[in-house]
């Protein structure tokens, strides 16, 4: 069914056709009809950060920014959906047109900004999704563009105090390209004390309400050498649950002479899955074992999920593979991971052709 109607959807704006497939979506499940979309997966059981997924296969956060259409996306057959990035006050973004597809590359161009409702709202749709028996709810939380990078820390406090009763896992969103100086929080002085003021939140917050959610960061594939090696030293100094390696990247290396190639914003699809998974695999090498990773950026495919899986990723997750390829992805990428783990000794599965 999405075979058919992509060709319409990309006739569209992309955020307006972004809107209309999330609430085409919601009608879907609301008839019990997200079958004609998605096909059902055994499951995958997948430990990580203390957690058991039903399948190592996510939703990466961007898609569903206010928690909206939680109910619907666990009928795509997701282990579990990343929600957010929210900030503590609602915000409108950066100006119209901000999305850009690049069907030749299989890629997308964003500066949407930490567009949201603000996370109030988003604790209220959270609050009244009834399909979270299905996996497992991360929650991706942000500062205010307006908020000075030397009191971030008050916005993610607030963002973290707000969604840790309701949360299975929250991401501290320090790598977004679309929020100005938002990434300069990544530099190791920062970093530090950063992680170190929300890890004592988390704590507290851990035995305020009885239960401890893990915390987990999202870094960014431009990193430098360098910056990845005190990046890793403070994640593992201060014993995070685990780090999402990768948010959208600024070079334009891949796409080059591209239409839309010259548009401000992070980049994501195809083009990113080989810096991507570079990041990955380096803060595989250097964090200890007990620091699981996810893996995302690039997946198109089942056998790019195994790619992930093959450089340390303990889960992945897809986004702007599902403007391409629509929600079968998923169960493709279940069925590919759950081949490899079946026969561990096959090695990664080629590239489709």
């Amino acid at each position: 069914m999405y075979a058919l109607a992509r060709p319409l959807l990309f006739r569209l704006d992309p955020e307006r056709a972004h809107g209309l497939t999330l609430r085409s979506l919601d009608s879907l499940y609301r008839a019990g009809m997200t079958g004609l979309v998605a096909r059902p997966s055994a499951p995958l059981p997948t430990k990580a950060f203390g957690l058991t997924f039903p399948n190592p296969v996510g939703l990466a956060a961007g898609l569903d920014k206010n928690g909206e259409h939680i109910d619907a996306l666990f009928e795509l057959g997701f282990g579990f959906v990343e929600i957010g990035t929210v900030t503590p006050r609602a915000q409108e973004g950066n100006p119209k047109p901000r999305m850009f597809r690049l069907p030749r590359q299989r890629a997308v161009i964003n500066r949407l900004g930490f567009n949201n409702l603000g996370v109030d709202a988003l604790v209220r749709n959270v609050e009244q999704a009834r399909n979270r028996d299905k996996g497992i709810l991360g929650i991706n939380i942000g500062k205010n563009k307006s908020t000075p990078n030397e009191i971030a820390d008050g916005d993610y406090m607030y963002g973290l105090s707000r969604v840790y009763p309701l949360a299975d896992y929250v991401t501290v969103n320090i790598s977004s390209p679309n929020t100005a100086g938002l990434r300069e929080l990544q530099e190791e002085q920062q970093l530090r004390r950063l992680v170190s003021i929300l890890r004592e939140e988390q704590e507290r917050l851990g035995a305020k309400h009885g239960k401890r959610v893990p915390m987990l960061v999202k870094i960014a594939p431009d990193l430098s050498d360098a910056d990845i090696d005190a990046c890793a030293r403070v994640l593992a100094d201060l014993e995070v649950d685990g780090v999402i390696a990768t948010n959208t990247t600024i070079s334009r290396t891949a796409i080059e002479g591209a239409r839309h190639a010259t548009e401000t914003g992070g980049l994501s699809g195809k083009p990113l899955m080989g810096q991507a998974t570079t990041v990955l695999r380096m803060m595989r090498t250097r964090l200890p074992e007990s620091i699981p990773l996810v893996g995302v950026g690039g997946i198109l495919s089942g056998a790019d999920a195994v790619t992930k899986t093959a450089a340390g990723a303990s889960l992945v997750q897809l986004y702007s593979g599902l403007v391409y390829k629509g929600p079968a992805l998923v169960h493709d990428c279940i069925e590919a991971m759950r081949r490899r783990k079946e026969a561990p000794s096959s090695g990664p599965l080629k590239p489709a052709r």
